[in-house]
């Protein structure tokens, strides 16, 4: 039986995962049905999903922990897996909305995965108005990360309907085997010459990483300076202790309406996604009367994994830039922001590239480290929010001849990080995940909300044009966010906002 150990960021998500703090991630991917769907369309989708007999790595692959034979956890192949366990079937009362699907999903994504199994699982959800069903597929982070997990979705699918007819289940399409990168179950002896390499490589690396972080040290002697540094941060709402329900919301935007603006402010689109998480988070804050000060800082995940590699473990590093929520001009956010992930994005690319894992293990450390000890949530939080951009296919994608409508990531949380905001663009449009702690984020959903009134306020503040047809597909126009329940204003402090038409309200 092939192996194929974990590398210590993947175990890192193994060793901090609790039932508050589930390390796994998800996707929403709704799809609009085709015109000659029989009624009963989703049942046989689900019949042939569970009657399939080939599954491809990684969804075969099972966590054995250490034991005599290994120093560290390891993935192996699991010769039977259950898959009336693995998929499974919702309903909506007809016709769901988007309030309601995102209840839904809500309440799945707060149930932890069962580790003694391939470490995943599938949704089929039925009853979706407009003609739609939609699945919500989610993996422990140890198995897999976004790239790595779009590029699967990519290779289940089809830019053709007609051939996407005739494709198997998503999870019996794995990587090629020459990016599998299994092995043999090692040695004794091949295990301690593997620990060796890996030291010796270790301690090649280490004059970089103690230039990077002397770098950052300095930084925090120079006031000008935009580099932004781990744990120099307010303490927020979002930073403390958390429980394990969960709240969900979404939204949408054109990308060719985001570049644009990005155009218009000499800016890139990952910094305008970031102006515009910041100035909602600022409004949402400062309504609740909790809007600290100092400006709360993104952590944002960057991947380091080279183009021809298509593992399935992580291979990600952090930069960290200020999200310009104690600035209230749009203009002056937004170029704070720009500033703040140049200079990251310096600091960071000049490691090289074997050095990226111990910088990335040395910057979490203390943060998982509290984690374990039970401090997280307690102590001054690495950064404050989560926000990763995910790329995905520029072109539609179909299975079985419905048309994938977009695809929302479904991220994790953890004590000290209530709130997490991923992004996922395809086919034209940048889809954005809201996963809160649901406790600690009353009316969530209006973060949602307010990205989109942000994304107006930059585009009036730049005089953005409106995309062209020459120049841009059509835009699509942003979708109302999707929420889990929401409750009665309990808090005092809670004003009042604005009236706006907003269904998920």
């Amino acid at each position: 039986m092939s192996v194929k150990p974990l590398n210590p960021l993947d175990i890192s998500w193994l060793m901090v995962e609790s039932r508050e703090t589930p390390m796994h991630v998800g996707g929403l991917i709704p799809f609009t049905l085709p015109d000659d769907a029989p009624t009963d369309f989703l049942r046989q989708l689900l019949a042939d999903f569970r009657a399939c007999t080939d599954v491809a790595p990684p969804w075969n692959h099972r966590l054995r922990k250490p034991g005599l034979k290994g120093l560290r956890p390891v993935w192996e192949e699991e010769q039977h897996i259950d898959l009336e366990h693995h998929v499974r079937l919702s309903a909506l009362p007809q016709p769901g909305g988007e309030r309601e699907l995102g209840q839904l999903i809500a309440r799945l994504h707060s149930q932890p995965l069962d580790l003694s199994r391939p470490p995943w699982e599938c949704e089929f959800i039925e009853g979706l108005e407009g003609h739609r069903f939609a699945l919500y597929i989610k993996m422990h982070h140890s198995l897999i990360d976004g790239i790595s997990g779009m590029k699967l979705l990519v290779r289940s699918m089809s830019h053709d309907a007609e051939s996407s007819r005739r494709l198997p289940p998503f999870f019996a399409v794995g990587f090629p085997a020459r990016m599998r990168r299994e092995a043999p179950s090692p040695t004794a002896a091949q295990v301690i010459s593997g620990l060796v390499d890996a030291a010796r490589g270790q301690l090649s690396t280490l004059p970089d990483i103690v230039r990077a972080f002397s770098s950052m040290i300095g930084s925090t002697r120079n006031a000008a300076e935009a580099l932004k540094i781990p744990y120099d941060t307010p303490v927020s709402i979002i930073n403390g202790r958390i429980k394990q329900p969960r709240r969900f919301a979404t939204q949408q935007f054109s990308i060719a309406r985001l570049r644009t603006l990005a155009e218009s402010a000499n800016a890139t689109l990952n910094d305008v996604v970031l102006a515009i998480c910041g100035a909602a988070l600022r409004r949402f804050l400062d309504e609740l009367g909790e809007l600290p000060e100092q400006s709360l800082t993104a952590g944002i995940p960057v991947s380091v994994r080279p183009k021809d590699d298509e593992g399935a473990g992580n291979a990600i590093t952090f930069i960290i830039s200020t999200l310009g929520t104690n600035i209230a001009d749009p203009r002056a956010r937004l170029d704070a922001i720009r500033n703040s992930t140049r200079r990251a994005k310096e600091h960071v690319l000049g490691l090289p590239r074997k050095a990226m894992m111990q910088y990335t293990m040395l910057l979490m450390a203390p943060y998982t480290l509290s984690l374990l000890t039970g401090m997280g949530g307690r102590t001054r939080p690495m950064f404050n929010v989560t926000i990763s951009n995910v790329p995905g296919p520029e072109r539609a994608l179909y299975f079985r001849g419905a048309r994938l409508e977009a695809a929302f990531p479904v991220s994790l949380v953890t004590h000290g990080q209530a709130l997490n905001i991923t992004c996922q663009s395809y086919a034209g449009t940048l889809a954005f995940g809201f996963t809160g702690c649901r406790d600690t984020l009353p009316h969530m959903q209006r973060i949602a909300t307010y990205t989109g009134e942000a994304l107006a306020e930059l585009e009036v503040a730049f005089a953005a044009p409106a995309p062209t047809a020459k120049r841009h597909a059509k835009a699509p126009p942003a979708k109302p966010p999707t929420a889990s329940k929401v409750p009665t204003a309990k808090k005092t402090r809670l004003r009042k906002p604005a009236a706006r038409k907003n269904k998920s309200e």
